[in-house]
Formats: C-alpha cells, sequence, structure tokens
C-alpha cells in the first residue's frame, strides 16, 4: 500500500543509513514509531538503538504504535533505550506496561484504539486488572438524601496523633469531614487534646491515656473497644508514632471489632511486628501501604516492590484477605477476589508529607456512607488524585501541600455527582 501511495520505503540493514535518517528526521514535522512491539525483552542494541536515539534528539512530535519501542509490554521496564513518545496508540486494551514506572514517563497521551478484536475474545481472558475512570466512580458514588441525617452518613473513628504528628491526626479528621462523613471522632492522646480540639472544630475529640507522654498507652484500649459499638468505621494509625504500646493496642481492637477498619501509616508499622493477627480479623480491612511500608509488611526491598507493584499487592491482599492500596506513583488497589485497579490520577507534587494522611480520611468517610472497603478505596484514591490534579493546576506541583488537596475535596465530589 505504501509504495502504490508512492511513498519511498528504505530498508535500514546497518549504519551506514543513520545519516540519512538523521537528515529526514531533521526536515520531518511528524515521527511514526512502529520499530518494536510489546514483546520486547532483553537490551535494545545497534542500529535499532542508534535509531531511537535520533527519534528522541530529533525533538519532532512522535507518535508510537501500539507501544513506544524499547519497553517491556508487561513489565514497563525499558530494555537499554525506548522511544519518547508524545501520544501513544495503543490497541484493544491497555497494556499494563504502560501503565507502569519507569515506562509511563515516556507514553506520552495513550489512546486505546479499537481494532475490531471481538468482544467475547476478550472477555474469555478473564482479565482482572482495571484502569479506574471517571463513569465508575460516578456509579460508586454514594447518593445524598433530601431527608437524610448526619447519622445517615457514618459515624468514623479516626485513631491517631502522637507528640510531634498532631497534624497527622487533624489532616484526616479534615479530609474525612470534607469527604462526607456524617459524624467523626479522633482518638487522641490525652496529653495532646487542646492541640486537636483548637485544630479542627467539626471534628469531636476522645481523650485517651497517654501517661503524660504525649503517645497512646495499652491502658486506653478498653476505651477505644467501648467506642467501636456505636461507630460505622475506623482509621487507625496517622501519625501514632513507632512505640511498641500501638502495635499491642492494634491487635487487641483487631480482636475486637466488628466494623470495617483503614489501617495507615504507624498502624502498619504496628501491624508489621505482628501480621497474622489479619487472618484472624472478622470484620473487613484496608491496608494502606506506601513503598517503604509494604517493604516491612513483606520483607521485600522497595526495589523489588516497585519493579513488581500489581503482583506483591495482589499476593497479599490474597494471603491475609484484606484490601491493598499500594501507593505511589500509579496507586494499585488490589482485592483478595483477585480483581486489580489502577489508578491514574494524581501528580509529582503530591509526593509530600500529609497526602497519605488525607486518603485514610477520605476513604474511611466513604465506608462510613456504606460503601464496601473495596469500593471506598478505588473511589477514594481516585478522588484524591484528581483534587491534587487541581492544586497543580492552579497552583502548580512544587508549593501542593496535603491541606491543599483536602479544600479541594468538595470541588471534586461536586464533579463526580451525576
Amino acid at each position: 500500500i505504501i509504495e502504490n501511495l508512492g511513498v519511498r520505503i528504505v530498508e535500514v540493514q546497518d549504519e551506514s543509513h543513520l545519516e540519512e535518517i538523521a537528515a529526514s528526521l531533521y526536515l520531518c514535522d511528524m515521527v511514526i514509531d512502529a520499530i518494536l512491539g510489546t514483546g520486547v525483552k532483553g537490551k535494545v542494541e545497534g542500529p535499532v538503538a542508534e535509531i531511537i536515539g535520533l527519534i528522541n534528539y530529533s525533538g519532532r512530535y512522535v507518535i508510537s504504535v501500539d507501544i513506544p519501542s524499547g519497553i517491556n509490554g508487561d513489565t514497563g521496564e525499558i530494555c537499554g533505550i525506548c522511544v519518547d513518545a508524545d501520544k501513544t496508540v495503543t490497541f484493544a486494551l491497555p497494556k499494563l506496561g504502560l501503565l507502569s514506572y519507569p515506562a509511563a514517563n515516556y507514553v506520552g497521551e495513550l489512546t486505546v484504539a479499537d481494532i475490531s478484536i471481538p468482544v467475547g475474545i476478550i472477555e474469555a481472558l478473564n482479565i482482572h486488572i482495571n484502569i479506574i475512570e471517571k463513569q465508575y466512580i460516578q456509579d460508586l458514588l454514594p447518593v445524598r438524601m433530601h431527608d437524610a441525617n448526619k447519622g445517615d452518613y457514618g459515624k468514623l473513628l479516626i485513631v491517631a496523633g502522637s507528640v510531634g504528628m498532631t497534624g497527622a491526626a487533624v489532616l484526616t479528621g479534615k479530609a474525612a469531614m470534607r469527604s462526607g462523613a456524617g459524624i467523626v471522632t479522633t482518638a487522641v492522646p490525652r496529653t495532646l487534646n487542646d492541640v486537636f480540639e483548637k485544630s479542627i472544630v467539626e471534628v469531636m475529640s476522645l481523650p485517651l491515656e497517654d501517661e503524660g507522654k504525649g503517645v497512646l498507652s495499652v491502658s486506653c484500649t478498653k476505651k477505644i473497644i467501648e467506642k467501636l459499638k456505636s461507630i460505622d468505621a475506623v482509621i487507625f494509625g496517622p501519625g501514632l508514632s513507632s512505640n511498641e504500646s500501638i502495635s499491642k493496642i492494634l491487635c487487641q481492637v483487631i480482636e475486637q471489632l466488628q466494623v470495617p477498619i483503614v489501617i495507615d501509616a504507624d498502624g502498619i508499622n504496628a501491624l508489621a511486628k505482628n501480621i497474622n493477627v489479619l487472618k484472624e480479623c472478622k470484620c473487613p480491612v484496608v491496608v494502606t501501604p506506601h513503598p517503604g511500608e509494604m517493604a516491612r509488611l513483606t520483607e521485600h526491598s522497595i526495589e523489588y516492590i516497585q519493579d513488581n507493584r500489581v503482583e506483591i499487592a495482589l499476593k497479599f491482599a490474597k494471603a491475609y484477605n484484606v484490601v491493598v492500596v499500594l501507593k505511589g506513583a500509579r496507586t494499585v488497589i488490589a482485592s483478595p477476589e483477585g480483581s486489580v485497579f489502577i489508578n491514574c490520577t494524581g501528580n509529582a507534587g503530591m509526593a509530600t508529607a500529609g497526602t497519605g494522611d488525607v486518603l485514610a480520611g477520605v476513604i474511611g468517610a466513604l465506608i462510613g456512607q456504606g460503601l464496601s472497603v473495596l469500593e471506598a478505596s478505588i473511589v477514594g484514591v481516585y478522588i484524591h488524585g484528581i483534587a491534587g490534579d487541581f492544586v497543580a493546576e492552579q497552583k502548580g506541583q512544587y508549593g501542593l501541600i496535603a491541606s491543599d488537596i483536602i479544600m479541594q475535596l468538595p470541588l471534586v465530589f461536586k464533579q463526580m455527582e451525576k
């Protein structure tokens, strides 16, 4: 077809053609990259590697066919060198490698093109990996009824805070309120109670025994368990410290708990000391580790976790019957049943202290409003990322802070309403 159109074809057999290619790149307006496909493995070398280098150096607009040449379609690994595309038009379904870093840095705008692969064939593959999209979130979002009262939207208990980390508890509470929670109570060390009450007026506080040290004491467990009788969901962990008492409190709480729990931050660090307590848990659980915390839970290196994010999250979810929210660029949500959801919202400006506390608050609030732990995790991660994108669009990424995200949450929820 190309020959019939009168287009000249040059077959590159060795390096002698590189000069002509360089000249063509200088004269063209656009490059269509269709050198290598999705199955490339090993290191790209020789003339192909040099051509890819010339394409990248040219500065021309590049559209890659199916996948930028040099990217492993399964893992997102760069095979020595890859095309840096402005746009990638992939076929039928997104490839996992296109969504994974470092490859995602080189994909540009991703478009999925229908090339008439029958739907029945795709369905027969029984694929359980999903990209989260806006329509899906809108369908899951709880509806606000005209005759509702605050009790209809969940009573949430947040166990959080310690000396030097009062902000984590405050951010979690504010995020929960901005995400539609009906009643939020933050259980905090007694010594620090005044700090919390002055920081946020809409959230109630539950002062707990801390022996004057600003860190929860094991003796406070009875009061927490008593409070559990009147709440709909729990968030455990933001800013609690790494004190040995936290692990003991968490174990006792999990043994008594009948409502869903989100285990975050120092709650995860406490969990790592006695992870088998999850196998005794009778309630739905969400764990929200960043890669460092996931390393403590699994005893894998951070590098290994980042290279195998989907596999690690899914394996842990199945082993301990929990929903895993593995945070980071392209947050991965995995369920015990084997489903995986990849989030593409958010930006690098969100790599700052406190944004994880905000996410925990959003997820906890959504659980309190009646979503399952998996649904709340999917919706929470997506909306949290969109809020971060709103901030970045208005203020840029450098100055983005966690409280900026909280202020955008109402606007995001409004946008998501049908």
